[in-house]
C-alpha cells in the first residue's frame, strides 16, 4: 500500500507534495517534493525556520501566520476532505504538519 500523500496548493497551483514517513501524537513527518509554486513560497518556511531555530518566537510566530495568510490547502493526493487549517513547516525535503 502506498503512503498518504498530500498535494500542497495554493489555490491551483500546485507548491509541492508531502509524502507521509511517520506519524507521532500530534505531527505527520513528511518527505517533501517541491512543485512549481514552491520557489515563491520557499523565503517564507525558511525565515520560520530560522526563527524558530533561533529562538525568537515573535518573529517565529508572525513568520507562521504569515505562512497561514497564502491560502495553502493540503489535498490529500487519493481521496478525502482538504485540509485547510494546518501548520506546517518545510526544511529541504523534510516537512511536518499538524492539524
Amino acid at each position: 500500500m502506498a503512503e498518504p500523500s498530500w498535494h500542497l496548493m495554493q489555490g491551483d497551483r500546485l507548491v509541492g507534495t508531502l509524502i507521509e514517513e511517520e506519524v507521532d501524537m500530534f505531527w505527520t513527518d513528511c518527505r517533501f517534493v517541491p512543485g512549481p509554486g514552491w520557489t515563491d513560497l520557499r523565503p517564507l518556511f525558511e525565515a520560520s525556520r530560522d526563527a524558530w531555530r533561533s529562538g525568537n518566537r515573535e518573529a517565529a510566530m508572525e513568520a507562521d501566520e504569515t505562512i497561514c495568510a497564502q491560502g495553502l490547502v493540503l489535498a490529500p493526493v487519493d481521496s478525502g476532505t482538504p485540509l485547510t487549517q494546518f501548520l506546517l513547516r518545510i526544511d529541504g525535503d523534510k516537512a511536518r504538519f499538524r492539524h
